[in-house]
């Protein structure tokens, strides 16, 4: 009996390594569904729309495409995680997903464990914007302001764990500020709420903020990433006025259930990369204020672990909570 079960398992393990193989190789034959877990007219809703349009003619196959918000992105996020591994399940996250999840305790799901990278699409900055009506002209006149009256502001962000949170909670921490955290559901609410001077400030993207400050709808007192920004040359990073550790990049990537077949993988990264190098996508990117990020999927995962071991020493040092 025992010979009969070894024998039986290594042709079971035959077959499903088999079937395994063959299915990588039909893929994609039918409809692939992408979720994103942001809601509509965010930066994370907008800029993997843009790609998985242009990526569905190159695969041949249909994209559906499903805004599951909640969470801070972890709503959705584990639902792609628990997902069949067959490769039409697809997430479109930012880097948002090394927050989030170590926000909430039932999150349900490991972002290093449970999915796996595919391809990156690109990062840029975060650009922190406040109401034209408020006194403060740099960003010295605003964390004067905020320490005289400590937790007198107020910040908005697209969710607790966004990236856009992650970016004002940093800046706090390293100005030492208290602030008072006010989450919404997608990125055009926070906007509202800025145009009407309901909150005080925004760690807005910088493709959704450039308008705003050109037309002098709100003003602009620091990038958040460790260089400035071409499009905005006379407003300082966080090092530049002396603040350490403050800076943050937002990144967007695709992702796919962890068990997912390493051909599929590998197929999709090739498709993808093939239409993040046409000069018609980089340049919408570009509209954007996103730069291109190759990347291999390995190296992705890397960065997935390195920036949840960083994020969960500042959660616990600024004492964020959800």
């Amino acid at each position: 009996m025992t010979r009969f079960l070894r024998v039986f398992c290594l042709y079971a393990c035959f077959w499903i390594a088999a079937a395994t193989q063959v299915q990588a190789q039909d893929w994609p034959a039918r409809l692939i569904k992408a979720t994103i877990p942001f809601g509509p007219g965010s930066a994370a809703d907008v800029v993997p729309r843009l790609v998985f349009e242009r990526l569905s003619a190159e695969l041949g196959q249909p994209i559906v495409i499903e805004n599951r918000a909640g969470g801070g992105g972890v709503v959705g996020s584990a639902a792609v995680a628990k997902s069949d591994p067959d490769g039409y399940s697809l997430l479109a996250q930012s880097s948002a997903l090394t927050v989030a999840p170590l926000l909430f305790p039932n999150a349900s799901f490991d972002p290093s464990r449970d999915l796996a990278s595919v391809f990156m699409i690109g990062s840029g900055a975060n650009v922190m914007i406040v109401p034209k009506e408020r006194p403060w002209k740099t960003i010295q006149d605003f964390i004067a302001a905020a320490r005289a009256k400590p937790g007198s502001i107020s910040f908005g962000s697209v969710g607790i764990g966004s990236a856009v949170h992650i970016s004002s909670e940093k800046f706090r921490y390293a100005a030492g500020i208290e602030a008072t955290h006010v989450p919404y559901r997608a990125g055009p609410e926070v906007i509202a709420d800025i145009l009407g001077g309901r909150i005080d400030l925004y760690f807005c993207p910088l493709a959704t903020a450039l308008p705003l400050i050109r037309e002098g709808q709100v003003r602009a007192l620091v990038v958040s990433t460790p260089k400035r920004v071409a499009e905005l040359p006379d407003v300082p990073t966080p090092a530049e006025i002396g603040l350490k550790d403050a800076d943050s990049e937002i990144w967007f990537g695709v992702f796919v259930p962890a068990k997912t077949p390493r051909e599929i993988v590998d197929k999709l990264h090739a498709a993808a990369e093939k239409v993040l190098a046409t000069p018609a996508m980089q340049a919408s990117l570009a509209k954007l204020g996103l730069e291109p990020r190759p990347m291999k999927p390995a190296d992705m995962d890397d960065l997935v672990k390195r920036e949840l071991a960083a994020n969960q020493e500042l959660i616990k040092a600024a004492g964020i909570k959800p």
